[in-house]
């Protein structure tokens, strides 16, 4: 003899209706039913699309019960929630960008960028037919990868010496706007 117990289903979870108005009327199991003005009979919310009834009413209760249920969803215990991607995207519509100073100084570009500047005008010159961005870039990276420490030398110190500006620039720009804004940081705390 098998135990029936283990093998039968266990009893699913019912979706529950609130209600805001008094239209509708509620069985022992919580579902849920509405009056139908045609013929007087009470249907179930969940089936109004199968009542025999005329055209008319079937619509006016849909449309009723589409208003006036919410069917509030029962969590199961281990069930996380999941952010779906609407509210994602709503939080990120509600924060505001960050509005760049035109004046602030543009970053330099690092050695390799310095070096593919040269490398590209070279490559067009060697391959004229050649019209692919993404084949220059590739021979650009395959080369760069195979020169040595003292090929790069050059690009390197450029690179170094752009990027010392830069930091000039920055500290200055950065101490005109301590200046705009009243006076530093201790100064507020004060």
């Amino acid at each position: 003899m098998a135990p029936s117990s283990s093998k039968s289903n266990p009893p699913r979870t019912r979706k529950r209706v609130e209600v805001e108005s008094t239209s509708l009327k509620r069985a022992k199991d919580g579902s849920a039913f509405t009056k139908c003005e045609a013929c007087n009979k009470d249907v179930p919310v969940g089936l109004i699309d199968m009542h025999n009834c005329s055209l008319d009413s079937k619509i006016k209760m849909n449309l009723e019960s589409q208003v006036v249920e919410n069917v509030t969803e029962v969590k199961k215990p281990g069930e996380r929630k999941k952010v779906g991607s609407s509210e994602v995207k709503g939080k990120k519509d509600k924060k505001e960008k960050k509005v760049k100073d035109p004046n602030m100084p543009k970053r330099p570009a690092t050695a390799f960028f310095i070096f593919m500047d040269g490398f590209r005008k070279t490559f067009k010159e060697a391959n004229p037919d050649e019209k692919s961005v993404a084949v220059v870039a590739k021979e650009g990276g395959e080369k760069w990868k195979s020169m040595t420490d003292e090929e790069k030398k050059p690009y390197l110190e450029v690179a170094a010496k752009r990027k010392a500006e830069y930091e000039k620039a920055m500290e200055k720009f950065n101490a005109g706007n301590k200046e705009e804004q009243g006076g530093s940081d201790s100064d507020k705390e004060e």
